[in-house]
């Protein structure tokens, strides 16, 4: 398939209208209606119906397969851009918001770093497509475990650091004053979902055998501080490194004693480093 013909066709579904897919994409709406038959006539299906603007099922299954494939080809290009291109002196960093611990934090240059603080399962992709040069992801592991990204490029991970996990309570919370906690004994609490912010609810459930831990409420951004105001305010329970939940005011940090798992920092980058992300890395103390 010609990727521009998918890129129009991915533009036209995700916008429902020919003419706001025209004007996003620079064409012309004649053009743009040329290159959605032309798809259609490759591919022998209908992939749109046209009043309303709407896939298909040939077309929404197009539409699987089609983030991917873009992804991959917008890698590749950064990735071959990259090799080409001078070294620069400054670097961009993207990273979860749990990621940035006080080692990460204090590893950082002096001078010419361009932070990020994205959603954890977009920094793989901001790495493979060149908008960031490095990437930190994190999330729950067994000491010494690799996490889990996604397959979205040829990507090379770095393990730069591992610490507790804590569940944050508020400070009048009946469980306050346990010294240690198990999850199984917390599934059927109080939870805030933040998948942004705090350690997301599925890797709870996945470590607990795969049920439980249904949210209270839903926070929908990466500011840690916001998401221990909820904790602090009783409106449900969150997990999170023992550096991001220790010392908030109104709430008590309580260490995760079962399943052994810990919250695992990594790495992320393309290929081998040079200039200031080389110099990051080491910082980092990355280790494959």
């Amino acid at each position: 398939m010609d990727p521009h013909l998918l890129r129009t066709y991915v533009t036209v579904a995700r916008l429902a209208s020919f003419s706001e897919a025209a004007r996003e994409l620079g064409y012309t709406q004649s053009a743009v209606s040329q290159h959605i038959a032309t798809l259609e006539q490759d591919l022998g299906a209908p992939l749109l119906s046209r009043r309303p603007v709407a896939p298909t099922a040939a077309g929404e299954r197009l539409l699987e397969h089609a983030g991917p494939l873009l992804l991959r080809l917008d890698a590749a290009r950064a990735d071959v851009v990259r090799m080409a291109s001078a070294p620069e002196h400054g670097l961009t960093l993207a990273a979860a918001p749990t990621a940035l611990t006080p080692e990460a934090v204090a590893a950082l240059p002096a001078a010419g770093v361009t932070l990020r603080v994205l959603p954890r399962d977009g920094i793989p992709a901001a790495v493979a497509t060149g908008t960031a040069d490095l990437g930190l992801v994190d999330g729950l592991a067994a000491p010494s475990d690799p996490l889990r990204l996604p397959d979205v490029a040829p990507l090379t991970t770095h393990g730069v650091g591992e610490e507790p996990v804590c569940v944050l309570l508020p400070a009048s919370h009946p469980l306050a004053r346990r010294p240690g906690l198990r999850l199984g004994d917390l599934a059927d609490a109080r939870w805030l979902d933040a998948p942004d912010a705090g350690l997301p609810l599925p890797q709870l459930r996945a470590a607990n055998g795969g049920h439980g831990f249904r949210p209270a409420l839903r926070y929908e951004g990466t500011d840690v501080r916001t998401l221990t105001a909820l904790a602090a305010a009783g409106r449900g329970l969150a997990l999170l490194p023992r550096s991001a939940a220790t010392g908030v005011p109104g709430t008590v940090a309580v260490p995760l004693t079962h399943p052994r798992v810990v919250h695992r920092t990594e790495l992320v980058c393309t290929g081998s480093l040079r200039g200031a992300p080389a110099a990051l890395a080491k910082a980092l103390g990355a280790h494959a």
